[in-house]
């Protein structure tokens, strides 16, 4: 028996294991929800849908369902704007390499060019942003279309697929055949190891003095973060991991050695000019982990270890070369490595360390006396959790404060926006990682900046009782860019003094349970009480209204430079 091709996309995704849609329905998308009407219901129950309140909402929901669970996330979306107000979702996955789809209604294929009623180029628009951007112009190629997309989302190094389903496809008849893509011609999603490079790593490594890995979120991505162990463990390599590798190795395994980058740990940032051997796994340099590429590691042989070859001397010149999935490549390595003790050189990070428990860490995480600091929130919180919370941020301060000091035992536990840097990423990833992770607790950290980018998504909330802890640090400012006005532009808040609403009313409005925490004594049995709450929960904290994320190194600066004080 035929179907319309909007019932053919049902079975599509299906096929793909497909069980939750993030979605908001329109128009050009009117035949696809006409057919999900039947597969969210009864004996052709098939998915759960999850209506958003904004469409980016959606996009970002699928990122955190991503993020957390490993599996594709799916937006559901209509033409025109609603296709539009994805894409800044397409582009932070494609930054992040988060794999999603996203399906997005078009108008008929007589209509295109004509400038129709709710018609955008998507195709043309998502292409640079996205890794695959295709439209189904015709309902036999659904089957095919969806498999490869998916195929395409988490082979590989992930990312985003935009898939463009006019309206004439969406209502055409056809006999439907599910597809199996696992091949594309010219696409190699996962490189053949070359055993000399594994061999040269592994020399690097033996003759290394001080070695030091850094790990990137590729390590997740690859699921080998037993591998990582078992790679570092063996030759006593002390590991720093980037932002979004945070989880790939448990915050008390010993040889973690804090986190990279601008905000990061002392010790780590500084050591990375002196390592003999640089050990780069999954990670891609970035700048916000460099700082000057003039002067960074330039004493060290660079080992880079990445699924995607375009990584490769992009930003650091790498003297071997490892292209392969890191699942693969690092038994490779440690197979050939020695067993090792590398007892002195990690001393040598204790007192650097030490340093910047007494001047940044316990001055931020145990103050005395004054208004909240964001450190002592984040602590407090991540103590309640013992280290087995999903943690989400939004962007900002509350971002920074929140990755430093949250703990990490288990593995997929941190969802933020890393290379794109999106305000409004926080609400709606967390609703994301409630279904992706059912069984976690979802503490997602947010600044009044951000908590306003995204405050229809309560509405999401509301509906689905999505158990997401919201801790709203509030300090009345967008906190990061008026850090750096102070730092860097002789003082002058240029529009970053936010006059914010009553939190507690529009809690009230969507019947989600509030509090507000206004002083220390009562942070700890606020926390608590959050925490066994079921459902959601706001918890909104006054903060030091000018609390500065340290240790910094300062924008084009040597990572060496970095301050522990302003």
């Amino acid at each position: 028996m035929k179907i319309t091709g909007s019932e053919a996309l049902m079975l599509a995704l299906k096929a793909e294991g497909v069980k939750t849609i993030f979605g908001y329905p329109g128009g050009a998308i009117m035949p696809v929800y006409d057919a999900l009407y039947d597969y969210t219901r009864g004996e052709k129950k098939a998915f759960d849908h999850i209506l958003v309140r904004h469409e980016q909402g959606a996009a970002h929901a699928a990122e955190g369902f991503a993020r957390v669970s490993g599996k594709v996330g799916v937006a559901l979306v209509t033409s025109g704007p609603g296709a539009t107000n994805t894409l800044t979702g397409v582009a932070d996955a494609m930054m992040d390499s988060t794999p999603i789809v996203v399906i997005a209604g078009q108008v008929g294929v007589a209509a295109l060019g004509t400038d129709a009623f709710q018609e955008v180029d998507l195709v043309g628009v998502a292409q640079p942003i996205s890794k695959w951007s295709y439209q189904i112009r015709r309902a036999e190629d659904i089957a095919w279309a969806v498999s490869r997309a998916f195929y395409i989302a988490r082979s590989g190094r992930p990312g985003p697929v935009v898939l463009d389903f006019p309206k004439n496809a969406q209502t055409e008849k056809v006999d439907f055949q599910p597809e199996k893509v696992d091949f594309v011609r010219s696409y190699v999603a996962y490189p053949k190891l070359n055993a000399e490079a594994v061999k040269q790593a592994a020399q690097l490594i033996n003759n290394a003095k001080k070695p030091l890995a850094l790990v990137g979120q590729g390590v997740e991505l690859g699921h080998a973060q037993e591998e990582l162990k078992a790679f570092l463990e063996k030759a006593d390599i002390p590991a720093g991991r980037t932002m979004l590798g945070l989880s790939a190795l448990p915050s008390n395994h010993p040889l973690n050695v804090g986190m990279l980058g601008m905000h990061g740990n002392f010790a780590v940032n500084l050591k990375e000019q002196e390592c003999d051997v640089l050990i780069a796994i999954g990670m891609r340099f970035s700048d916000r982990v460099t700082g000057n590429l003039k002067t960074y590691a330039k004493q060290a042989k660079v080992i880079h270890l990445d699924i995607d070859e375009s990584e490769i001397n992009k930003n650091v010149k790498a003297d071997v070369a490892v292209i392969a999935d890191c699942k693969v490549s690092l038994p490779a390595i440690t197979a050939l490595i020695d067993k090792t003790d590398h007892q002195e050189w990690k001393d040598s990070f204790k007192q650097l360390t030490e340093k910047e428990i007494e001047k940044v860490i316990m001055p931020a995480i145990h103050p005395t006396e004054g208004p909240l600091r964001m450190g002592e929130v984040v602590n407090v919180v991540a103590e309640a959790t013992k280290g087995e919370a999903v943690l989400v941020t939004d962007v900002g301060q509350n971002q920074l404060f929140a990755t430093r000091y949250f703990r990490y035992h288990q593995y997929r536990s941190i969802c933020t926006s890393g290379g794109l840097g999106t305000m409004g990423y926080g609400m709606p990833a967390a609703i994301g990682a409630t279904f992706g992770a059912p069984g976690r607790t979802v503490c997602c950290f947010m600044g009044d900046g951000g908590f306003q980018m995204c405050i229809e998504e309560l509405g999401t909330i509301m509906e689905q009782q999505a158990p997401v802890k919201m801790i709203l640090m509030n300090n009345n400012y967008l906190g990061n860019v008026r850090q750096w006005q102070d730092m860097f532009w002789q003082r002058r808040k240029s529009f970053t003094k936010m006059l914010n609403p009553c939190y507690e009313l529009i809690a009230k409005g969507y019947h989600i349970p509030y509090e507000a925490v206004t002083d220390r004594a009562c942070l700890s049995a606020a926390v608590e009480k959050m925490l066994a709450t079921d459902g959601p929960y706001i918890l909104e904290c006054a903060i030091l209204e000018e609390d500065n994320v340290l240790p910094m190194t300062p924008p084009g600066m040597n990572v060496d430079d970095m301050m522990l004080e302003l």
